[in-house]
């Protein structure tokens, strides 16, 4: 009996080629896979930080009340940190995202990103909030709250400042320290 001609389609020479052209046309297409953006990072990690810090007992949310991660001037995050904090919880308190316009009504917030208009208003919000149980978070200028987050070498990194942290009553995680750009401890 002779032998059937190999299918043209299970040939390894075609394969390869077609291998070759899909990723050729995806090269060309700039279909490469969805990197998240560093504001979609940066509100995830928002949304994980409470899981390394320890608030003190005063600072507890009360039984039905949401854990308030709140945003204090400028907003940079828009619809991406309601995402992220979209079905989490911390201690069975719901996560719950609060814009604000200044630190008056911070009181309830446990996490606090800190961004406004100018440098001088950030370090004006950062010591309104100092000595109140508040991880403060901020990500650009000079002012720098507990967390400050930073670019290196392409990627989200940040920076703690253990000691204000400390300050205000709160303990934060060695897991977290541990992958901190720097820590800056106290005296």
């Amino acid at each position: 009996m002779p032998a059937w001609p190999s299918s043209p389609a299970r040939s390894p020479e075609l394969r390869g080629l077609r291998l070759a052209a899909a990723a050729l046309l995806c090269a060309l297409s700039g279909a490469a896979p969805a990197q998240p953006s560093d504001l979609a990072v940066k509100a995830a990690f928002l949304t994980k930080f409470p899981a390394y810090v320890t608030w003190p007992a005063s600072a507890q949310p009360g039984a039905e009340a949401p854990f308030a991660l709140c945003v204090i001037g400028d907003d940079p995050f828009g619809p991406r940190l309601d995402a992220a904090a979209r079905g989490q919880q911390v201690d069975g308190h719901a996560v719950q995202v609060r814009r604000l316009g200044n630190a008056a009504a911070a009181s309830d917030c446990r996490i606090a990103f800190v961004q406004a208009a100018t440098p001088a208003a950030t370090s004006a919000v950062l010591d309104a909030l100092a000595d109140k149980p508040i991880l403060t978070v901020t990500d650009r200028g000079a002012a720098q709250g507990m967390v400050h987050f930073e670019i290196a070498e392409g990627r989200v990194r940040f920076r703690i400042d253990e000691a204000a942290a400390r300050k205000s009553g709160l303990e934060i995680n060695s897991r977290l320290l541990a992958i901190a750009l720097s820590v800056k401890r106290g005296p």
